[in-house]
């Protein structure tokens, strides 16, 4: 049996390739809102962004949003996104790749 392809996705941060299981789309819908998308099906332009929480908190010092999505990003967006990071790390940590 043919070993099965893993989808990889590019990290919008640090601009390394994971697998697309191991991180977080975030979504700009046609409303331009910003929203964490944790089923990855929504729809809107989509970006990838790594379990990394000190990523996230240089994304938002370097606007790394504001130019991926060519909109204004609430800096509270950026504290959701870290908590929600940090949180979903934390999970995998714990339980592995079932959680």
């Amino acid at each position: 049996m043919k070993p099965r392809k893993i989808p990889m996705r590019k990290d919008l941060l640090s601009g390394e390739m994971h697998p697309k299981k191991e991180m977080i789309r975030v979504v700009k819908t046609k409303e331009d809102v910003l929203a964490i998308d944790p089923t990855g099906k929504q729809a809107g332009r989509g970006a990838y962004v790594a379990l990394d929480p000190e990523g996230v908190k240089n994304a938002a010092k370097k606007h790394v949003l504001e130019a991926a999505f060519g909109i204004k990003v609430d800096p509270q967006f950026y504290e959701e996104l870290f908590a929600y990071v940090d949180h979903q790390k934390a999970r995998r940590e714990l339980f592995g790749d079932k959680a």
